[in-house]
């Protein structure tokens, strides 16, 4: 900054004094500021590094038992739409196999769509009406059962985001290393299942013909139905992938856990018999029922499903498993896609020995 005198003669220009002082000021509080933004940003990122210590890292010390109630199934089935209940149970023997036991069944009729409507609607059809009820047992045999490190997203908590706090917020979450263990397997089993099957619009639409030892036809309008009884098996392959570690973080967050075991899966389905009632209709009370041959309807003997199931590695737990594909039984009524949760699951090492040691 300069100070002009002005006289009659000429313009005196006097520097003014106090301007190094100023400049040094301003440099000075830039360069605390700065240096403020820089040690709480070097302060964000140390607040950002997670350092723990692993409690237990091991993929093959997983429970050799689960046994789940499942208190919701749906399966939209083009045959039968239906919903229920379900037990399942399953096995670890060793790093060698595995093995799984299922049966479910609706609640009630109304939640098993062809038995509910045949009900309503079939009076003067004789048959008795098949409760849905689907069941399997099978076995996956580990072709090759391995483990390696591997990076494992873990999502931090602490007791201070209880409540209102941990549902406002995102979590935060950290990558570690870990063990995981894998499993290529393959699947074989066997299931069989039977349904009420709905005939009126196959025979309204002249796509079916009933017809009695005289080849006199069902008369229309009867809402005619059947019952069919599958018995198969299944052949295919499936990949797991099994986590089991804990660790405890050195600051405020509570010790972390992850010991999901996840399996996806795809099988080959197939038919060794498929069985119809044929349809007893009775139009006069005082005469015996007449039946009407069903073989006309068809069969389809073969199918796949693709699905994906989850448990954990706890004794008290919840597990899941869906599936889409096509399932032998009626021809052209295959079609499903099937959600199952489980809950209680309770799980066991079936390892009752106490270590003793004497004094």
């Amino acid at each position: 900054m300069y100070i002009y005198l002005l006289n009659e003669r000429a313009p005196i220009v006097l520097l003014n004094p106090f301007a190094p002082v100023k400049k040094f000021t301003l440099f000075l509080s830039f360069s605390l500021l700065l240096a403020g933004q820089l040690l709480a940003q070097g302060r964000r990122n140390e607040d950002k590094i997670l350092t723990f210590e692993t409690i237990y890292d091991a993929p093959y010390e997983i429970n050799k038992l689960w046994i789940g109630f499942q208190p919701l199934y749906t399966e939209l089935f083009v045959t039968n739409v239906n919903l229920g209940y379900g037990l399942e149970a399953s096995y670890f023997w060793k790093d060698k196999a595995n093995f799984r036991a299922h049966l479910r069944k609706p609640y009630a009729s109304y939640l098993d769509q062809q038995r509910h409507v045949a009900k309503l609607n079939s009076t003067e059809i004789e048959n008795s009406i098949a409760v849905y009820h689907f069941a399997e047992l099978g076995g996956t045999y580990h072709i090759k059962d391995w483990e390696h490190d591997t990076e494992s997203l873990i999502y931090l908590y602490s007791k201070r985001y209880a409540g209102n706090k941990w549902a406002s917020m995102v979590p935060e979450k950290s990558k570690v290393q870990t063990k995981v263990r894998k499993i290529i397997g393959a699947r074989a089993g066997g299931y069989s299942y039977q349904t009420a099957v709905g005939l009126d619009r196959m025979y309204s639409q002249e796509k079916l013909s009933l017809l009695d030892a005289e080849g006199t036809a069902l008369p229309q309008g009867l809402y005619p139905f059947t019952n069919a009884y599958v018995k198969g098996g299944y052949l295919g392959g499936s990949f797991s992938w099994i986590k089991n570690f804990a660790i405890d973080p050195d600051r405020t967050y509570d010790d972390l856990v992850k010991d999901l075991m996840l399996t996806v899966y795809g099988d080959i389905l197939f038919a060794g018999n498929i069985r119809y009632d044929d349809i007893f209709y009775r139009p006069d009370k005082a005469q015996p029922a007449v039946a009407y041959s069903i073989a006309d309807l068809g069969k389809n003997y073969f199918g796949f499903r693709a699905g994906i199931e989850g448990r954990f590695n706890r004794t008290l737990s919840w597990a899941y498993n869906g599936e889409l594909g096509y399932r032998p039984g009626v021809k052209g009524q295959g079609l499903y896609a099937l959600i199952k949760i489980s809950f209680p699951v309770y799980s066991t090492d079936l390892n009752n020995n106490v270590e003793a040691f004497s004094k």
